[in-house]
């Protein structure tokens, strides 16, 4: 069942040696590229209404490697689930492993009990047994399905899910990819849990050293450098930590293939090509471009948006975007998806014919955090120093719940995180606690920041603030209340929780059927969270409270506020989680109860 752990070397892992699963794959040795080499083949499809699904282990060998996957109907990713709107579909899951397991429909309104989610709708699917689901399909657009069941889906349970529009699609395109994307490891996924409860950074091999010590000292000065370093030191913190687990254990994977793998999307000149990205990774963001192609977002998590041209853009665990190309060249263009760590990336091919490839691009420079990015851009450099350093007095683990020495005055306490002066109010449940070691000051509500690293570039990178529904706010009601939640962890006890409480010691939040309410989540974390209500559409506000966007996952960048408006039209028990799937299994999950 469990992967084989071993310790690999930066470049299998980078690379791979293309997908080897139920005979469909490369030779081992053989270059992707290289002549009578085989292009991964298409991720399988399946049309209609009723469906037969098995969850089962699956060898593979991604690394030059024999290991274990989790996968359904013997492939990696599952199969590609291509439905209508309106129609309604069954669904019958065998379970052939030792364990339980289940699947979700992530995105999909349907029933409660429909949902997939073990002790909320149901028990789960044991060993040996079929479990149906039935549901009629209230939406269309892009959306994927998962495993619900401990760590099944880094092992390789998901797949894509197309819904076609009962009317005739305003979307016209002459081509339709899926572009799935996933990290693989060999690691047991558990097993990397234990190295990183152990060691937080295990995997963080980027630290900062003398050179760069010396390195920013000559372009800011010694004064600025030494404050900057005291400052993260303060909060125990690394200013290189951009994501828990990366390419030293994980290959990154397009619809399953490995870089070299070279998964190839047919066009042919002239096309407009539809592309279906979806980032099905257990812990990784993607920043996505086609050196030579512009790309118009015309979906974002299966709704749509008015068109918008962008060269990049970046999308976090579990969030989908469709993308319109119109290649005007016959060649092939290198679909090319760095991690936001810059420590590998997935890649796939745009092309003609089979068999082509493009030059793939350089990783970009690894990019650092900034006490800004933290929320405390507000604050000069010495004041922050001493805040931290007063904070280490009253919470173990860092920057925190004191925050002696700051002018508490401006800080907002009407619980909607929302302020004049800029600050927030902190809930009693984050002071004092071990299982916080931060807390931002002056978080940023911006949604036109395209986030750490993509700043600058040189390249027109998307940003929430670009997407806009083509639709007016569903529910034009102004909220009966405001829900905050702070988005909580610490990074040296591998701990994570809404408020500072995990889902072990939380009540549920508790919603009245038919309400309106805002939910306000303010990220106290140096990490980036989705955040995704299962049940519930999130209807993204602006900056000014207006409605924006429609969503089914939340990115939160550290040291900002997102807030979103939700329509408590479904009864039952729903889950409520970041999609990192390491945070949601370590406490960053919630019951919600629409009653």
């Amino acid at each position: 069942m469990r992967g084989l752990p071993r310790e690999p070397t930066r470049r299998q892992f980078v690379t791979g040696l293309g997908l080897v699963v139920a005979g469909a794959h490369l030779p081992l040795g053989a270059s992707a590229t290289s002549p009578g080499a085989r292009a991964a083949p298409p991720p399988a499809e399946l049309r209609g209404t009723e469906f037969d699904l098995s969850i089962a282990a699956l060898p593979v060998n991604l690394t030059g490697k024999a290991a274990t996957a989790v996968a359904i109907n013997g492939s990696l990713p599952g199969p590609v689930l291509r439905w209508r709107e309106g129609d309604a579909v069954t669904l019958r899951v065998a379970n052939r492993l030792g364990i339980d397991t289940s699947i979700h429909w992530h995105g999909i309104l349907l029933p409660s009990n429909m949902d997939g989610v073990p002790g909320f709708s149901f028990h789960g699917i044991a060993p040996g047994e079929t479990f149906t689901y039935r549901f009629q399909l209230k939406q269309a657009g892009t959306y994927w399905y998962h495993a619900h069941s401990s760590l099944q889906e880094a092992m390789g349970v998901y797949g894509a899910i197309v819904v076609e529009p009962r009317e005739p699609d305003p979307v016209a395109a002459d081509r339709d990819h899926v572009v799935l994307l996933s990290d693989w490891s060999d690691e047991d996924p558990h097993a990397i849990v234990r190295k990183l409860k152990i060691q937080a950074d295990y995997y963080n091999r980027y630290k900062q050293t003398l050179g760069d010590l010396v390195g920013d000292a000559r372009r800011d000065g010694w004064k600025r450098t030494l404050a900057d370093r005291r400052a993260w030191g303060a909060m125990r913190m690394s200013p290189t930590d951009l994501a828990d687990v990366n390419a030293l254990t994980y290959t990154y994977l397009v619809n399953g293939t490995t870089p070299d793998g070279n998964w190839t999307a047919l066009f042919k000149r002239g096309e407009t090509v539809r592309l279906r990205f979806i980032n099905a990774a257990a812990m990784t963001f993607f920043d996505v471009r086609i050196p030579g192609l512009r790309m118009t977002v015309v979906a974002a998590d299966g709704q749509p948006v008015h068109p918008v041209s962008v060269d990049e853009f970046r999308i976090g665990v579990a969030e989908t975007y469709d993308v319109l190309v119109t290649p005007g060249e016959d060649q092939a263009y290198t679909i090319f998806c760095q991690s936001m760590d810059r420590s590998g990336y997935a890649r796939a091919t745009l092309s003609p014919r089979p068999g082509l490839s493009a030059p793939v691009p350089a990783l970009d420079p690894r990019p650092l955090l900034t006490i800004a990015d933290m929320g405390h851009g507000g604050h000069d450099m010495k004041a922050m120093e001493g805040s931290c350093g007063a904070a280490m007095k009253g919470m173990e683990g860092g920057c925190g719940a004191n925050m002696q020495g700051m002018d508490h005055s401006k800080m907002d306490h009407s619980g909607s995180g929302r302020s004049a002066g800029g600050m927030v109010s902190h809930p009693a449940s984050e002071t004092g606690n071990p299982a916080v070691d931060m807390q931002t000051m002056s978080p940023s509500r911006a949604l036109d920041d395209p986030g750490i690293g993509l700043r600058g570039n040189g390249r027109r990178v998307l940003a929430y603030a670009d997407l806009k529904s083509t639709f007016a706010d569903p529910d034009p009601r102004e909220p009966g209340r405001d829900l905050e939640l702070h988005l909580t962890g610490n990074m040296e006890r591998y701990v994570w929780g809404f408020d500072g409480i995990p889902f072990s010691k939380a009540e549920p939040i508790r919603l009245n059927y038919g309400e309106r309410l805002r939910i306000v989540l303010v990220n106290d974390t140096m990490m980036e969270h989705p955040i995704h209500l299962h049940g519930l559409w999130s209807d993204l506000e602006d900056e000014a409270g207006a409605f924006q966007l429609r969503k089914h996952t939340v990115n939160v960048p550290p040291g900002h506020i997102r807030s979103y408006r939700v329509s408590a039209d479904a009864l039952g028990r729903w889950a409520y989680h970041c999609h990192m799937l390491l945070h949601m299994e370590l406490g960053m999950f919630r019951e919600v109860r629409v009653e």
